[in-house]
């Protein structure tokens, strides 16, 4: 079977490795770069699974620019472009995910099921059908982790199927027959409810950071052990052990903007929780940057802006609005960002050259202590606990 995956990130670089042991996967990309490297066998994101499988397993994948030869043939169109929520303007960006759908209409293949994996707003799928008057396209929300999404592919919690029908049933035994775990749980729903599944999902989550973050700033005031209240409230079966390290905020490409996109979505509906959440957040950033700036440091190293240890991602990471906030108080800061290739970010100059970063900084903020900064600790400010996201 042909499936063609639109969008090479980490949902969809992870669904084309993990569908290619037993299909043929072609994965459209808009950056020749990315297309490139794919074909070469380099994964162009930073995942351990997705490396190792390039490198070790026989992958019936290859890369494309043209979008016609990706989808001509094709039997599945998974659609994993990036999408992004404006909080200011209360838009939800899909522009990218329509962009696919045209193209696909434009094949006038009626085989072609449309299979979409990227965060969309809740009713978006049957607004797509009405709007362009088809049928042929379902949601399935992806639950993975920056880092190890391949990991999480092959391991999977649940698969999520937004349809009844045959090409839903379809769709998720290729995904169970590509896993690694012998009983999956598979549900099928409406497009909409799956919709709404992996927004309350990423809510909780992000509503589990707030709270331990929450804990770690009053233990901190208070003086007291975070690490000793959060062990303790954590031997609760209930409340577990899990997910449980203290961070700068919540970040990366679904909880922000989730959060905030839930939160349009309750505008008719009688809330607190959810505006909370993200209030917790914006809060536990002022007293991070509270907190650096009552250290009076000459330059500020930043290490990292990426949120989670083994990702590259920093897009929408609670660093960044830290960031703003000591560049408002006229702050020097610099930036330790191996990913990045640019000599500065954000009017910040960046040093990546390790050594240089240490020596040059006076208080160094690290989201995930790690190993090369244990020679320079008394440099470190972090909330980082247990050493784990």
């Amino acid at each position: 079977m042909k499936i063609a995956v639109a969008g090479t990130g980490y949902v969809g670089l992870s669904l084309a490795t993990l569908l290619s042991q037993n299909n043929e996967v072609v994965a459209l990309d808009i950056i020749p770069e990315k297309v490139e490297m794919i074909n070469n066998r380099k994964s162009p994101i930073q995942d351990e699974y997705i490396e190792k499988y390039f490198k070790e397993k026989k992958l019936n994948l290859r890369a494309t620019l043209d979008y016609k030869d990706a989808f001509e043939g094709a039997e599945f169109v998974i659609i994993s472009t990036p999408t992004n929520y404006d909080d200011e303007k209360n838009f939800f960006d899909t522009s990218s995910v329509e962009d696919i759908i045209e193209k696909v209409i434009s094949m006038n293949d009626k085989n072609i099921t449309m299979v979409v994996k990227s965060t969309i707003p809740v009713g978006y799928i049957e607004n797509i059908k009405y709007e362009y008057n088809i049928d042929n396209i379902f949601f399935s929300p992806e639950f993975l982790r920056e880092g190890k999404a391949l990991y999480d592919n092959l391991h999977p919690s649940r698969i999520i199927v937004g349809t009844k029908n045959e090409k839903g049933k379809e769709f998720a035994e290729l995904l169970k027959q590509a896993s690694l775990k012998e009983e999956v749980p598979v549900l099928y729903m409406n497009s909409t409810e799956a919709e709404a599944v992996k927004l309350f999902a990423n809510t909780y989550l992000a509503l589990r950071v707030a709270y331990f973050n929450e804990l770690d700033t009053y233990a901190d005031v208070k003086g007291l052990s975070t690490k000793d209240i959060i062990e303790g409230v954590g031997l609760d079966p209930r409340i577990g052990t899990h997910y449980n390290n203290p961070s700068f905020g919540y970040g990366g490409y679904c909880l922000p903007k989730d959060t905030k996109q839930l939160l349009a979505n309750y505008k008719d509906v009688p809330q607190n929780l959810i505006e909370a959440i993200v209030k917790s957040n914006k809060t536990r950033k002022e007293f991070i940057t509270e907190e650096i700036l009552k250290l009076k440091p000459q330059v500020v190293g930043i290490y990292r802006l990426t949120m989670k240890s083994g990702s590259d991602n920093f897009r929408s990471s609670a660093i960044q609005d830290i960031i703003k906030s000591l560049k408002a108080e006229d702050k020097n800061i610099i930036i330790y960002e191996p990913t990045l290739k640019q000599e500065e970010f954000s009017n910040c100059k960046v040093v990546n050259n390790l050594d240089e970063f240490k020596k040059e900084s006076s208080v160094i903020m690290a989201n995930r202590l790690e190993d090369c900064l244990k020679d320079v600790k008394e440099k470190v400010y972090t909330r980082d606990l247990f050493s784990k996201d």
